[in-house]
């Protein structure tokens, strides 16, 4: 009661000046003191009436007010009508915040149940080469080369991870500049190298000789994804090819190739196709990715394929970055 007299110190001085004027002016007109003090007292009733039912409303709106706030979540059912014009303006601010905090909740809900499922099946995926490696050290005649292979696999699922995780972040930042395209390129093959050796697949590079706008890291990221794939997916003896094709950058295999029910679905979260499901190398996240980075970076990314002959990635990165302001 005291907190809602404190809020409500002015309604009493106006009152208490009314009753002052009306007896000033009763009192110049000589009228007796006594119907002076009648007016006075029906005048305080009346407010003392006012306010007790404004008393009353006061506390049935806060009571509404502390239930929501107890039970977290703004709900109108329990509010009265707004009574004025700023209440309603007040109600609808609420509305909106209380409708962005639920989607916020939805995104972080959904963020995190994703991230749950990349994750049980990244630990799953990376157990494979960890326990393969586990057994080459347990052979009477180790093969070095053979459990580099298996430790460089652990590295790219861990570099996936790391890309996966940074890629929404805040501190992502994009660094564009112009940079030579055949450089990227070189570093992803020389990354590679021991992988083409041990799986003795032939290399076909020719320079592009061009300069591209883009990030060289994230660039370089999706061009070592799609040569991942590649290597993975193209058997012993195969060829893969880079090359250049106006400003697109072709990256060519002539492995397993991918169905054709499959193509349009590989750049999509999660989705591993008939050859992922089959040989369990797939998380279904690597083309996710790169979409997702070319989208970023404002550059292109397809791909086409048939099954038995082979894969083409097309990186294209004719378009410019686009300053968002």
């Amino acid at each position: 009661m005291i907190k809602y007299l404190k809020t409500r110190w002015k309604i009493g001085v106006l009152a208490l000046l009314m009753v002052a004027v009306t007896a000033g002016i009763l009192f110049l007109y000589d009228i007796p003191l006594e119907p002076v003090g009648y007016v006075a007292v029906f005048e305080m009733l009346l407010t003392g009436l006012g306010l007790m039912w404004d008393y009353h409303k006061y506390r049935k709106k806060q009571e509404s007010l502390l239930y929501i706030r107890d039970c977290g979540n703004f709900s109108e059912e329990y509010l009265e009508a707004p009574e004025n014009e700023n209440e309603a303006i007040y109600r609808e601010i609420c509305r909106s915040m209380d409708e962005k905090r639920i989607e916020a909740e939805n995104q972080r809900s959904a963020f995190g149940t994703e991230l749950t499922d990349f994750y049980t099946l990244w630990v799953h995926q990376i157990k494979t080469p960890i326990a393969a490696a586990r057994l080459l050290l347990q052979e009477e005649k180790p093969r070095p080369q053979e459990i580099q292979n298996e430790l460089f696999k652990v590295e790219q699922y861990v570099e996936m991870v790391l890309s996966y995780l940074r890629l929404d972040s805040d501190s992502t930042d994009y660094v564009l500049r112009e940079y030579p395209l055949d450089d990227i390129l070189r570093q992803a093959v020389r990354k590679f190298a021991k992988m083409f050796i041990l799986k003795k697949i032939t290399l076909d590079f020719q320079e592009t000789g061009k300069t591209v706008l883009t990030d060289e890291k994230w660039l370089l990221f999706v061009v070592e994804q799609v040569l991942s794939n590649a290597l993975k997916y193209t058997p012993e003896g195969g060829t893969i090819r880079i090359y250049g094709d106006g400003a697109t950058v072709v990256i060519a295999d002539n492995g397993i190739g991918i169905r054709e029910e499959d193509q349009a679905r590989v750049f999509e979260k999660g989705f591993t196709g008939y050859n992922g499901r089959a040989d369990k190398k797939s998380t279904g996240i690597g083309l996710y990715l790169c979409r997702q980075v070319m989208d970023r970076l404002n550059h292109g990314i397809s791909l086409t394929s048939r099954p038995g002959q082979g894969t083409l990635v097309r990186l294209d990165l004719s378009r410019e970055w686009r300053m968002i302001e």
